[in-house]
């Protein structure tokens, strides 16, 4: 409870943030390039400091690497705040504090994947981060909706003050979180040791690493139709900006109606059942594309939107399920890496794009490249053949002798118990 409370609070104030520090940007007098440049600042450390982050919080309790990351983020906006609310903040003080603060959550987000799994037991793992999930999800989209009234009426140095003090106080719910019931982990090598022994379990499943090149195509051209081509389309042919919000808070919208059917649904082939909802990430893009009437695009979002979520609980449960304990940290860096290695790149490509091919076959492209990437994951037998396993038979993670694929009798195909978010954390952390 206290794990989900505290990334509530943090979600609340982290994502109405990105909104204030685009506005503060501008409020500076920056053009769109700063505004790029400052949220090119947070995105790069992130990738960078992911692997780092996730070999550390296998090595250290993961809740002192969370604490610890959240204390950075909330010294980091609180500057960023000052700097605002002072005036004349200058370019590269905006990029440094973003990169600050980048930095720390590319520790946090391994840690707290990590915690989660280990704080979750089998029997509840599909309700508990069915919950958690919707939790945050809710989180991210009420606070982006509250950061946007709250930038219009107080200005965003005090959005991102409120920011600093969310991380301050999520920090200080996770210090009080109970960990005497996970289990201890046996001190490893050197970090680099750490990081090869996490590589080396990452690489050996082909349902993990397939999953996470899907993504890393998936949450690049998405993340390109949704921060740039979907707000000129809103400009240039639904009659401005407000039909775009709408049909973001459709998807919100639908994420958390993906989270409460995955409360009751359990589906027994977890990852070919999640592959097949990624399908309808394929559908804004291509809405964009024609485009649609602003009521129908929100009814596609909303649709993509459960879709995601579906796949987010099924691969979660998958992880929980199949890796060991003391690899969950370093095993969700990976992930995380993967998954985002591509974002900056597609985003800086998405104009260049537009310009040598045109608007509407970009996003054509787009679509066609998220039902490629799922098609070529179905091809992977571990994907098709992974099935949820009975309570009664899982003792915890990395309870089995070995790491392949086995067929559980009766139950049809599975993978052994010793062992692949989320990417999206974009695509409701995607993968």
């Amino acid at each position: 409870m206290l794990l989900t409370a505290s990334a509530v609070v943090t979600n609340l104030g982290s994502h109405g943030a990105l909104i204030a520090a685009a506005f503060a940007v501008l409020d500076a007098g920056g053009s769109s390039r700063d505004v790029g440049l400052v949220a090119a600042a947070r995105t790069l450390p992130l990738v960078l400091f992911l692997l780092v982050g996730g070999a550390v919080a296998d090595r250290v309790p993961r809740h002192h690497v969370m604490v610890a990351a959240n204390a950075l983020n909330c010294v980091s906006q609180a500057l960023f705040a000052l700097l605002v609310l002072a005036g004349d903040p200058q370019l590269w003080q905006m990029m440094l504090l973003t990169a600050l603060c980048g930095t720390g959550t590319a520790f946090f987000n391994p840690a707290a994947e990590g915690m989660l799994f280990a704080s979750v037991s089998a029997e509840h793992a599909n309700r508990a981060f069915a919950v958690f999930r919707m939790a945050t999800s809710g989180a991210a989209l009420g606070g982006a909706a509250l950061g946007g009234m709250m930038v219009a009426a107080m200005g965003p140095g005090w959005v991102l003050a409120v920011d600093a003090v969310s991380f301050a106080g999520a920090g200080l719910l996770r210090a009080f979180l109970d960990v005497g019931a996970t289990t201890a982990r046996r001190a490893g090598g050197g970090l680099l040791s750490d990081l090869r022994d996490g590589w080396t379990e990452f690489r050996s499943r082909p349902w993990l690493w397939s999953i996470v090149l899907q993504f890393s195509v998936v949450v690049a051209v998405v993340g390109a139709a949704e921060s740039v081509y979907g707000p000129l389309v809103a400009r240039d042919e639904l009659g401005g900006p407000a039909p775009w919000g709408y049909a973001m808070g459709a998807f919100g919208a639908g994420t958390l109606a993906g989270a409460l059917l995955m409360m009751r649904w359990k589906p027994r082939r977890l990852l070919l059942v999640g592959t097949l909802c990624v399908f309808p990430l394929a559908l804004p893009s291509a809405g964009l594309a024609i485009p649609l009437p602003a009521w129908a695009l929100c009814l596609v979002m909303l649709v993509s939107g459960a879709a995601i979520e579906v796949f987010a609980v099924n691969w979660m449960t998958t992880m929980h399920q199949e890796i060991p304990e003391e690899m969950f940290s370093r095993v969700s860096a990976y992930d995380w890496f993967g998954s985002l290695s591509m974002l900056p790149l597609a985003t800086a490509l998405a104009g260049p794009a537009e310009a040598a091919f045109g608007r509407t076959e970009a996003l054509w492209g787009c679509a066609a490249l998220v039902v490629l990437a799922t098609a070529l994951v179905l091809l992977v037998p571990d994907v098709r053949q992974i099935t949820r396993r009975p309570t009664k038979q899982v003792t915890g993670p990395g309870a089995a002798e070995d790491h392949g694929v086995t067929v559980a009798e009766d139950h049809g195909p599975g993978v052994a118990e010793d062992h692949g978010p989320t990417a999206p954390e974009r695509l409701a952390a995607g993968s």
